[in-house]
């Protein structure tokens, strides 16, 4: 074989070798560069330039679908997934409906991914205000609820119906409120407690990363943002706010999002196990920190200086999906205007003068704001509620109205049972069925507004309408006027048998201040009302 024939056949071997080796390396790479559909939380879109590097090291490509946590939550049906993966704030919504249809079997692989609790952040003015009335100098949950209902303290939220921060944090309010410290469960939101805290609601969107936004807009007509630290510390160094906020984790907890990352399609699990492993790889996880500000899973790794602070108490997320569905209906919609009206049927026969008539005027001032105790922080009258005060003996004797819009009404409140007019007999079922009257007014001006009785009686009925006679009037009523419930107390000799009945006729409910203060027994009933 001539030079020439030798140099031809180096050059075909060569030649195929690099075919093959391309044709090889392109079978070997080929599997790497898969496309993941991902339905996934709003404010992931901080992932972005991440994502872009995921690409380029791994050859996956995530397609992001964004929407709230929990509105993905609800978009997520066993056997029916439009998506490859889920990647949310908490998947605790989805567990929970997962566990209550029965297909906790089905349950998808799930991996943390990061972490960020649900704080506030306040400007520091505020922050010092409501410090320097906490015990130690902590805040909690109910010092925020108070100020609220007092009407000092206006914050943005977003909507707990449909994003899993403003839900996180309704979870935060109302365990503070039960006064647990576990889990929460149905008897600790049977009534509720979180009206004074709705007051407070201002500002509020379906999406976490719209509501920062807005509140950078709105920021001079509110006091506080309630959402992700990772927002609020991306917010605090983006130059849009004349202030930085304060991050006030309160003392008595917060819930903690773990963005989970969850395999919806089992066929996709070797791209899956890829994209954790390269997520939770320490380069990545410092980077995931830097970018984002959302503290690693590995507790070992050092944290940037904005994330050394302790998270604090963490807090339970509820087990049970009615206990949630109760907070959220109780909650309402906070779009909608939270006041409500409460008309107190107060009983002024001449059995009240003396110690009782000073209980009541002492209970009052109790709901007012003078009660600082946990439970008083979360059953006060809270700003925008209207309160009708009849004052009865033989017959109504007074009724003066109030609706509380500040600090300043809060004399006029206790003003309402400052007389000293007192009736000669009781005419319980006759104030009762005068209120009824009222109530059906109320409800055709104003069907949106919530409305509740509350009757206060130490006696026995011996003036006007019998309890029969009120219980066929009330029948007689529209059905709008009949769906408004009494709450009765009773006090001193009252007959405890015909105010069970009474309350449970409306749908209420009786509670007996014989065996605790009056201020209990009205407060007992004050966290069920509306």
């Amino acid at each position: 074989m001539n030079r020439l024939s030798r140099l031809t056949r180096w050059a075909a071997l060569t030649l195929a070798a690099l075919v093959l080796g391309s044709a090889t390396a392109c079978t070997t790479d080929e599997p790497r560069r898969i496309s993941l559909s991902v339905l996934a939380g709003s404010e992931l879109a901080d992932m972005g330039p991440l994502l872009d590097d995921l690409r380029k090291d791994t050859g996956i490509t995530l397609t992001m679908d964004y929407g709230g946590a929990v509105d993905a939550g609800n978009a997520l049906a066993p056997g029916r997934y439009r998506h490859d993966l889920a990647w949310l704030s908490s998947d605790r919504w989805f567990q929970l409906k997962l566990k209550e249809s029965g297909r906790n079997a089905e349950k998808p692989l799930t991996t943390s991914i990061m972490r960020s609790p649900v704080v506030i952040g306040m400007k520091p003015a505020v922050a010092a205000q409501l410090r320097r009335g906490a015990p130690g100098g902590q805040i909690s949950w109910a010092d925020v609820a108070d100020a609220a209902a007092e009407g000092s303290l206006g914050f943005a939220m977003a909507d707990p119906h449909h994003t899993n921060s403003g839900l996180a944090a309704l979870v935060g309010v109302a365990t503070a409120a039960a006064g647990t410290g576990g889990v929460l469960r149905p008897g600790d939101v049977s009534c509720d407690r979180l009206r004074g805290f709705f007051s407070g609601h201002r500002l509020t969107d379906d999406s976490t990363v719209r509501l920062t936004d807005a509140f950078a807009r709105r920021q001079d007509g509110l006091d506080a943002l309630i959402t992700y630290e990772s927002e609020i510390l991306a917010l605090n160094s983006g130059g849009r706010l004349r202030t930085p906020l304060e991050i006030v984790r309160p003392k008595d907890g917060t819930v903690l999002s773990d963005y989970p990352l969850l395999l919806l399609d089992p066929a996709k699990r070797a791209a899956y196990d890829r994209l954790v492993e390269w997520l939770k790889s320490e380069r990545v996880q410092k980077r995931i920190m830097e970018r984002t500000q959302r503290r690693p899973i590995d507790p070992g790794l050092t944290r940037i200086p904005a994330l050394r602070e302790p998270i604090g108490n963490a807090l339970y997320f509820p087990d049970q999906q009615a206990v949630v569905d109760r907070l959220l209906a109780d909650y309402g919609d906070p779009k909608r205007d939270a006041a409500g009206h409460v008309l107190f049927l107060l009983d002024f026969s001449g059995s009240m003068r003396g110690e009782r008539i000073e209980q009541l005027r002492a209970t009052f001032d109790g709901l007012s704001g003078a009660d600082d105790s946990r439970s008083g922080k979360f059953v006060r009258f809270h700003r925008g509620e209207t309160v009708t005060v009849m004052r009865f003996g033989g017959r109504v004797l007074d009724e003066r109205s109030v609706t509380y819009s500040g600090p300043r009404d809060l004399e006029r409140l206790r003003a309402l049972v400052a007389s000293d007019d007192f009736g000669d007999a009781t005419a319980i079922w006759s104030t009762l069925d005068h209120a009824y009257g009222k109530v059906a007014a109320l409800v055709r001006a104003r069907p949106d507004v919530p409305l509740s009785v509350v009757l206060m009686t130490d006696g026995e009925n011996n003036a006007g309408l019998g309890l029969d006679a009120f219980v066929r009037r009330y029948a007689g009523r529209p059905d709008a006027a009949r769906a408004v419930r009494t709450y009765t107390v009773r006090y001193g000799e009252a007959d405890t048998a015909e105010l069970d009945r009474a309350a449970r006729a409306t749908g209420g409910r009786m509670v007996d201040a014989s065996a605790q203060s009056l201020l209990s027994a009205f407060k007992e009933i004050r966290g069920c009302v509306q």
